[in-house]
């Protein structure tokens, strides 16, 4: 059975989430994309080197690829992230107006779109991006397990 290579942008994620863990963050990485594919913004997790509990990698690319198109609207552009988003990051993606979403792995606890209060499902939400999960679960599952089992 032949692998297919992963998309450059989650290729990208999971390196910078790879970096984040060296970084002693929990390691997620996210990566947006303009609607032509190009990338205007990447991140990893900077919640304990910036102490700010709101450094998410999701959130820390969305503000960044904002500010680099310009609009608080990111419409066409997609995230690419390591990890399933909480709630905090879904509703950021929700606000962006993200075309799509692409993440690795699953997570059972924190996660918000597959799990938990689903948030793209709720009636309240007025925007729901396209979902594609499951690119790069293995690799960003890996990394997770590591991360974790190292400080265990």
């Amino acid at each position: 059975m032949t692998a297919f290579p992963l998309p450059a942008p989650m290729r990208q994620a999971l390196d910078l989430a790879a970096a984040a863990a060296a970084a002693g963050e929990v390691p997620v990485g996210a990566v947006v994309t303009d609607p032509r594919g190009r990338v205007v913004a990447r991140a990893e997790n900077r919640m304990r080197r910036d102490a700010d509990p709101t450094a998410h990698a999701e959130m820390v690319a969305i503000r960044a690829a904002a500010a680099a198109l310009g609009s608080e609207r990111l419409v066409g552009c997609q995230l690419f992230v390591s990890l399933e988003p909480c709630a905090m990051c879904a509703g950021a993606i929700a606000l962006a107006r993200l075309a799509r979403l692409t993440y690795a792995a699953e997570d059972p606890k924190g996660g918000a779109v597959a799990h938990g209060p689903r948030f793209f499902a709720q009636p309240t939400c007025h925007h729901r991006p396209e979902v594609l999960a499951g690119l790069g679960e293995e690799e960003a599952a890996a990394l997770l397990r590591d991360f974790f089992a190292a400080r265990r």
